[in-house]
């Protein structure tokens, strides 16, 4: 994700923090994300095979560059998260209180995300989520939501 400088730095325009800096490579991945479909990386090598997120241009397992594209089933399980109730980056302070989380994908790999829609009572690790898209400027940015069978009253 995008980090942008100090206030005025876009020549008065308020900066975003939430928007990521999309190049060459990246592009598959938010491409795909604005089809709402969510990309990994999986190993090509036979021995590795492992898949993994955030995407990279190699293996961080085994260091091959024979990696591939592959679409993600869309279904995690919450592994930790944390109630943020201040941020003052825009545009964070405008949806306090919301949940930083932390999801295991199905696929393997762990990944930094948000849950939404879910009161602080109702998380539980281990939850199951599925995935959903947040609009953020002319993105669409991959979050997660509890699954029907998985929130608690």
């Amino acid at each position: 994700m995008g980090l942008g400088g100090p206030e005025g730095a876009t020549g008065g325009a308020a900066v975003r923090f939430d928007l990521p800096e999309v190049d060459a490579f990246t592009r598959t991945y938010w491409d795909a994300a604005a089809e709402g479909r969510l990309l990994l990386r999986r190993c090509g090598v036979a021995a590795c095979g492992r898949a993994h997120h955030y995407p990279r241009e190699f293996c961080p397992y085994c260091w091959s560059e024979d990696v591939r594209w592959e679409e993600a089933a869309g279904h995690a399980t919450l592994y930790t998260w944390s109630v943020v109730h201040r941020n003052d980056l825009p545009p964070f302070g405008e949806r306090t209180p919301y949940v930083a989380a932390v999801v295991d994908l199905v696929e393997g790999p762990r990944m930094m995300s948000e849950v939404l829609g879910c009161r602080e009572g109702e998380l539980r690790v281990g939850m199951g989520l599925e995935v959903v898209f947040r609009e953020a400027g002319e993105f669409r940015v991959p979050v997660f939501r509890a699954r029907e069978d998985a929130v608690r009253a």
